[in-house]
């Protein structure tokens, strides 16, 4: 289905929605890092987050408390041409700030950005062939019509290249999908889904590309979630699900294809974890300046600086590792392992740096009246998707000792 959406919508704003002037600059980039963009790309982050702060912000809220989705966010996003310049891998740095600043607004809508670019339209645009990205990338890159990356299923997360229980079944010139799909994002609304299924005459990994308008494709809402709850998560369901040959990724013939890109998406969550920092940093400081007790700010109490210090420090950390990450990336020498360990470190660093933000606003940080509390919750997520904490320290012991922990 294609997505038509009124950009003139607006919603209710954050009780205690920071103002503009306290959001505008990276004020958790305390090694001035945002310095080694060109003086264009410096140019294009402050143009993206201005759209961030100006139509994102303000209707968050109302939407993580409702666990609905803002489709009326999608024109301003589609207008910074975020999508192809994530598929396409022209400028990783770049591509990094705005992921970072992005998620520094919404933990929620960069993993929609993220999902949609880096995985659907990136497996389009890297494994498809040139009449895959004719009917298909024009529609993705500008968001008129939303894709999604079906890869987990119900009872296989980490294990599921090695037991992937979705199949696919060439007869002639098309192929029978049956299976379940669980945790897809966006996968309620997409247009287009990429389904990953094991073929049962070489036992391989494969992708098709999925139209959800498909007889026996049904996709159902994952309800009561905890983090990312703009996020529009479904089971996905796939009951002999005929799909033509030439909607399948000719580019992925294995499980090893599909690792690609989940490379790259460990990236860009290594990213986002910086982004979630820089948001706890941002409303602890505000928070301990603004409030008062004892008769003078919080912000002037050691133990509130200590803490104030070590989210500061766990974010320059983190984002001085992505940096280089995304250098990398620009390089062509990125490796799965320091993916994985960029992601393992920041997501741990983000986790501890929320949860000190959260303590400095006291009983409000566990109040969704105050953004705290949304930075808090939607950490847990990112600390989980893309490869959990502990699967990605294993990459990476694989790596060092060569010797595998997991088979």
């Amino acid at each position: 289905m294609s997505i038509v959406v009124d950009s003139t919508q607006t919603g209710s704003t954050d009780m205690d929605a920071p103002s503009p002037e306290f959001f505008t600059g990276p004020t958790a980039d305390f090694l001035s890092y945002q310095d080694l963009l060109t003086p264009e790309e410096q140019q294009l982050l402050t143009n993206a987050r201005t759209v961030f702060e100006r139509d994102v912000r303000p209707i968050i809220a109302e939407h993580w408390n409702n666990a609905t989705f803002p489709f009326e966010v999608i024109p301003a996003l589609a207008a910074l041409n975020l999508v192809d310049l994530c598929a396409r891998g022209n400028n990783y740095l770049l591509h990094g700030f705005m992921t970072l600043e992005l998620s520094r607004v919404d933990a929620s809508i960069s993993t929609f950005v993220g999902v949609h670019s880096g995985l659907f339209a990136a497996a389009i645009a890297q494994l498809g062939t040139d009449d895959q990205r004719e009917r298909y990338l024009a529609d993705a890159l500008s968001l008129r019509k939303i894709g999604a990356f079906a890869l987990t299923e119900p009872n296989h997360g980490s294990d599921v290249s090695r037991n992937m229980e979705t199949t696919a079944t060439r007869t002639g010139s098309s192929w029978t999908l049956n299976g379940v799909k669980r945790w897809i994002g966006s996968g309620t609304f997409a247009a287009n889904v990429l389904i990953w299924a094991r073929d049962t005459a070489d036992d391989q990994i494969k992708g098709f590309i999925v139209s959800a308008a498909l007889a026996g494709f049904t996709a159902e809402a994952i309800e009561n979630k905890i983090a990312l709850r703009i996020v529009q998560n479904a089971t996905i369901t796939l009951d002999n699900v005929v799909v033509a040959e030439r909607d399948r990724l000719p580019g992925a013939t294995s499980f090893r294809d599909t690792n690609r890109l989940l490379t790259n998406s460990r990236v860009w969550v290594g990213w986002q974890s910086v982004g979630l920092q820089f948001a706890a940093y941002d409303y602890a400081l505000r928070y301990a300046l603004e409030r008062r007790q004892f008769g003078k700010p919080i912000a002037s109490f050691q133990l509130v600086q200590e803490k104030l210090v070590r989210i500061l420090e766990n974010a320059t950390t983190s984002l001085g590792l992505m940096v280089r990450i995304a250098q990398l990336q620009q390089a062509g020498t990125l490796r799965p392992e320091h993916a994985a360990m960029a992601k393992a470190s920041c997501s741990a660093r983000m986790r501890e740096s929320v949860a000190l933000g959260r303590s400095v606003l006291g009983g409000n940080g566990i109040s969704t009246d105050y953004g705290m509390a949304r930075v808090f919750a939607d950490a847990e997520a990112l600390y989980t998707y893309e490869g959990s904490y502990e699967v990605n320290t294993l990459v990476v012991g694989r790596a060092i000792t060569g010797i595998s922990a997991f088979q």
